[in-house]
């Protein structure tokens, strides 16, 4: 699966997607792939206040537990409880059902140095 034209992604396999208040982000499909069936979805709780690089929280896999990092600074502002219910949202559909955290931020002149969907592609498939 290709990731969506409207992500920007990290190294470390987070995507997001900008918005007017902030920020959408999740795992990409290749993240997804990786960890195989993902059995838990942990998050901070809304309201939690966050610097780039800060843990949001961890998602978990018959393999392995992965820290997933805040793309940017800001707040917690929706947690997606449908995937921490039903974390195999991540494997599915992780640009769609899936996505993990919207973060309200006016940090978002980070986001330019980050991989474009078709530079994230060309590097992980």
């Amino acid at each position: 699966m290709s990731t969506p034209s409207d992500c920007r992604c990290t190294e470390t396999h987070e995507w997001v997607r900008t918005n007017s208040t902030g920020v959408t982000m999740g795992i990409t499909q290749h993240a997804a792939d990786a960890l195989t069936d993902i059995t838990y979805v942990g998050l901070k709780p809304v309201g939690t206040k966050l610097n780039a690089g800060d843990s949001i929280g961890e998602v978990e896999s018959v393999k392995t537990t992965s820290d997933i990092y805040a793309v940017v600074a800001g707040t917690i502002i929706e947690v997606n409880q449908a995937a921490v219910k039903d974390p195999s949202l991540l494997n599915s559909d992780p640009y769609g059902n899936g996505w993990l955290v919207k973060i309200e931020s006016t940090d978002t002149a980070r986001l330019g140095s980050l991989l474009d969907a078709a530079a994230y592609d060309m590097k992980h498939h």
